[in-house]
């Protein structure tokens, strides 16, 4: 079973290993592999402050361990935060769980106690979890006494963002996948001039994609200014 809750971007954009550049995280990437697979760690927590790929991450995890057979669940929290907490009983029997910006659930009181559980749960059953967030444990302003320690468990990663070849060879990829052609110098006025976080290009990437589908049209500089400066 792969219970996934997709990103907000086009149904041609394939969240794997094959298309996640790692730059200067590839001992956590490397870690979040092996988690996926059953191997090595059974709990790894990832944050970043920004968009540094998380869920990108995540969701490489749960298909690399799908392919290998593994039942897997991605669950953004955003997606999940408005439903019961009953949304996570019964998951620690998944070989794979992943739980995207848990953040979300500090100071409410039936999440925190609900995630902790979880936690313990996929602890006893000897099954892999995978966390993400926008701060470190520490600094995750939490109720439940006990949780933090339970969030640390196992190895904690910060991501860190992308130098400028990783973020072009990010694009390029992105690129490729949606059948656009991007010429250096538009991946590099597309890095100098919009924000540089990796969501926010990827999100012009895909108002670009719109606009050359519906023009017929190649991307060079003069036309991603004209697409852009109008939205």
């Amino acid at each position: 079973m792969f219970r996934q809750l997709p990103l907000h971007f086009g149904v041609r954009d394939v969240y794997s290993f094959d298309t996640l550049v790692a730059g200067s995280n590839e001992v956590a990437v490397g870690i979040v592999q092996q988690c996926a697979l059953g191997e090595g760690e059974k709990q790894v927590y990832i944050w970043s402050q920004h968009s540094e790929g998380k869920s990108h991450l995540l969701q490489a995890a749960c298909h690399l361990a799908a392919s290998h057979q593994r039942t897997v669940c991605y669950l953004p929290v955003e997606e999940i935060i408005s439903q019961p907490v009953q949304v996570l009983e019964g998951l620690e029997q998944l070989n794979l769980v992943c739980l995207d910006n848990i953040n979300l659930m500090a100071q409410l009181a039936e999440w925190e106690e609900a995630l902790f559980d979880l936690i313990n749960r996929m602890r006893e059953m000897g099954n892999s979890l995978l966390l993400t967030a926008t701060m470190s444990p520490e600094a995750l302003d939490v109720k439940l006494p006990d949780l933090r320690s339970r969030l640390a468990w196992g190895p904690v990663f910060q991501l860190q963002a992308l130098d400028d070849d990783g973020k072009r060879e990010a694009l390029r990829i992105r690129a490729g996948q949606r059948g656009l052609e991007l010429p250096d110098q538009v991946a590099e006025y597309l890095i100098r001039h919009y924000p540089r976080d990796l969501f926010g290009l990827f999100e012009r990437l895909e108002v670009l994609d719109a606009a050359a589908m519906a023009m017929q049209r190649r991307l060079t500089v003069p036309f991603v200014k004209s697409v852009l400066d109008d939205v």
